[in-house]
């Protein structure tokens, strides 16, 4: 939590200036500015519990397997709308836009993670459109393709965001996932197309190479993830 008294940074100078730029161990054509030992990132923190963690600091094995699978299959993309869900550091979006997508849409609910998406991009010399949002309990998006990068680390995030992805899918958008097998991850709906072996930095992996699936929805409704009060009913 951010301490008391001290002025919030500019995100994209405190960004700069305090995140180095590394390879993606997995991808290593994609660079990003990635968060160390000592980032300081509690100084960019908000005030109040319900502030998002920095997730986007760090290119998360769902992200990162989604990002090698696009990039070893640009036809995938190519020419399309893509848009990335939950985008963290942009990295999937930028795999995209190299990739030859169309146009590229990031979407992330934390306003850091926006300025973040901004500077990546710029380093990757690709074209992304950033915007803070929460666009799951809305209409379907003008988009080809919905790609999705580790959202399923808390089973009421993950209720929220199935019920989204099942209404994009029925509008005609293709949905691909990327995950690690986390705990809510809904794999009776989901059909896996890929395995790739990427760095983690969730799950005190602490950026070990993990096992991580790339997987497409079914259109099945198996096993549906509740969130935690709620019971199934028959």
């Amino acid at each position: 939590m951010k301490r008391p008294g001290i002025p919030n940074p500019d995100p994209a100078a405190f960004i700069k200036a305090n995140l180095p730029i590394s390879h993606v161990p997995s991808s290593p054509e994609i660079r990003l500015h990635t968060a160390g030992p000592a980032s300081g990132l509690w100084r960019l923190a908000g005030r109040g519990e319900a502030d998002p963690p920095p997730y986007w600091a760090y290119p998360w094995a769902g992200g990162a397997v989604l990002a090698r699978h696009l990039l070893d299959r640009p036809e995938m993309v190519g020419g399309r709308r893509v848009l990335d869900l939950g985008a963290g550091s942009g990295l999937v979006a930028i795999a995209a836009a190299k990739a030859g997508a169309a146009t590229v849409t990031a979407i992330d609910i934390d306003a850091n993670a926006i300025a973040a998406i901004g500077l990546n991009a710029a380093i990757n010399r690709v074209n992304i459109a950033p915007f803070a949002a929460d666009i799951i309990e809305g209409p379907p998006p003008a988009a080809d393709l919905l790609v999705v990068g580790d959202l399923f680390y808390d089973p009421a995030l993950a209720f929220r965001v199935m019920a989204f992805l099942r209404r994009c899918q029925a509008s005609g958008i293709e949905v691909l996932i990327g995950d690690p097998e986390r705990a809510y991850l809904p794999q009776g709906e989901l059909r896996r197309i890929a395995t790739h072996a990427v760095a983690d930095f969730g799950g005190g992996t602490g950026g070990c190479a993990v096992p991580a699936g790339v997987f497409a929805l079914s259109g099945k409704a198996e096993g549906e993830i509740m969130p935690e009060g709620q019971a199934a009913t028959a």
